[in-house]
């Protein structure tokens, strides 16, 4: 990992979450329109500092046309401008985030999550030092675990697997609002299936691997990044000794779900 980069990505996600703060107090919007101008701005923010100190290296952003040319780079920065924009638009809400990753010929090297509302950046200049998680008996055994969801869009297997162990299900905003989450020992689980993209959760997972934790899609499969299509719908964070159990119970919940 390049200290450089991973400082970059940390300061430039702060910079852009500055100035989501100072456009949500100051422009009088809210909701949509304050939800679209944010997303123009943090982005016009990031691409312009991007182009500044690594002009050869490629982005793919939600919020700019992609271009096919990424995929011949050796350096990709992955971005979300404004993760949570709907939170973002609603007031005295503090979960949403800024994402900053740059992925190198093949994996992840480094990320920033800012959580500007909270004052806070994560990132693998200084990965976050996770609580240990609570004692629990072998596997799933004996643990109750804290699980974040979307606020609008929970996995369908959720009834299923709340079956197969005993879960508290937290929805939360942004899907770095919920990483970040599971990181400080906060929620024990992230889970999510069903509507994401690389942007989403390329920051996030940069971090929390740093940190120390899993991160895979929940059939238990890597997540991949830079490929031709964007979409990656689904993730599983979570602290690595449950990692195994908990793929094995949500392997059991969707085999079981009707068709």
């Amino acid at each position: 990992m390049s200290t450089a980069d991973a400082g970059l990505a940390a300061q430039l996600a702060e910079a852009a979450g500055a100035l989501l703060l100072d456009l949500r107090a100051m422009s009088g919007l809210s909701g949509r329109e304050l939800g679209a101008l944010g997303d123009r701005e943090s982005n016009e923010l990031l691409l312009r500092e991007l182009a500044l100190a690594y002009p050869d290296d490629a982005v793919l952003s939600e919020e700019s046309a992609d271009s096919p040319a990424r995929l011949d780079a050796e350096r990709v920065w992955i971005v979300d401008p404004l993760d949570g924009t709907r939170e973002y638009g609603e007031a005295g809400r503090t979960d949403w985030a800024v994402h900053v990753a740059l992925w190198e010929s093949g994996a992840l090297t480094a990320g920033a999550v800012a959580l500007p509302a909270q004052g806070q950046v994560l990132s693998t200049l200084r990965p976050p030092v996770v609580p240990p998680l609570a004692p629990g008996g072998p596997g799933l055994a004996g643990r109750q675990l804290r699980v974040l969801v979307s606020r609008t869009r929970p996995p369908a297997f959720l009834d299923r697997l709340g079956e197969l162990a005993d879960l508290i299900l937290l929805p939360l905003g942004s899907a770095g609002a919920k990483a970040a989450a599971v990181m400080q020992g906060e929620a024990d689980v992230y889970v999510h299936a069903g509507g994401q993209y690389e942007w989403d959760s390329a920051a996030p997972v940069a971090v929390a691997v740093a940190a120390g934790l899993h991160a895979s899609r929940i059939d238990g499969s890597a997540l991949e990044y830079n490929r031709p299509d964007p979409v990656l719908p689904d993730i599983l964070i979570c602290p690595t000794e449950i990692a195994k159990p908990l793929l094995d119970a949500i392997g059991a919940a969707t085999a079981a779900r009707p068709a």
